[in-house]
């Protein structure tokens, strides 16, 4: 795996007032990008009951990667959380609030689309975004298999055609690693699987590997955008 360049842009953080879901608007933010630009990404937030927000430290760290590459950048709340209407639908909802954030980047950004989630985030937009020809790549990253009772699955997999990529702490307690090595082997090429080590769910450290893990997972995520979006 080669070192991918970090770039500086000008980006600014603009709030979108227009983004309706089907159970109302959705607050979102764009981080700008370069007018050259040749793709627009958005980042999809953990589970909204335990606190999960567009503005988690694993999305802004995503978004990061993204940005400094120049891309514009959409971070937004699933229904139901800060400002966005509703109320959370255990998932079936957020998939069309996903749906909806496409047709809104598609009408207004014009550009091909790349998604990544974290956690519920990652499981929600890549069940929304596989097989959906706008969608040129995907980023799971801490993808969960069981959560406080909650359980998820993966047998749309074989259907996302794009390019994949899947960052998990290898000390994640909600997809642990030979679970989730055996659930993404279902996955089509090209697909990468990183595991970063001494890492949570959060990317946090643990006792035997204290700090956290933030900015390796941040690199992995520039070094595949380089690799294999072309992205420079």
């Amino acid at each position: 795996m080669t070192a991918s360049p970090i770039h500086t842009t000008s980006s600014h953080i603009r709030s979108i007032d227009d983004l309706q879901g089907p159970a109302g608007k959705l607050e979102a933010v764009l981080n700008t990008g370069r007018a050259d630009a040749r793709y627009a990404a958005f980042v999809c937030h953990p589970y909204p009951p335990a606190g999960g927000t567009m503005h988690n430290k694993v999305v802004y760290h995503a978004m990061k990667a993204f940005s400094s590459y120049g891309l514009p950048v959409l971070r937004f709340n699933f229904r139901g959380v800060g400002l966005s209407e509703g109320m959370f639908d255990d998932g079936r909802g957020e998939r069309d609030d996903v749906r909806a954030v496409l047709d809104w980047m598609e009408l207004n950004l014009k550009l091909p689309i790349l998604f990544a989630g974290f956690s519920f985030g990652s499981n929600i937009g890549l069940r929304a975004c596989c097989g959906d020809p706008r969608v040129k790549g995907l980023v799971g990253l801490g993808l969960p298999v069981s959560a406080d009772g909650r359980d998820y699955t993966y047998g749309f997999l074989p259907r996302c055609v794009a390019p994949k990529l899947f960052i998990s702490g290898d000390q994640d307690v909600y997809g642990p690693r030979d679970v989730m090595e055996q659930v993404l082997e279902a996955a089509t090429e090209p697909k990468q699987m990183h595991w970063v080590a001494g890492a949570d769910h959060f990317f946090q450290g643990t006792t035997a590997s204290p700090g956290a893990k933030l900015d390796q997972m941040q690199s992995i995520l520039r070094t595949w955008l380089h690799d294999q979006i072309g992205l420079q």
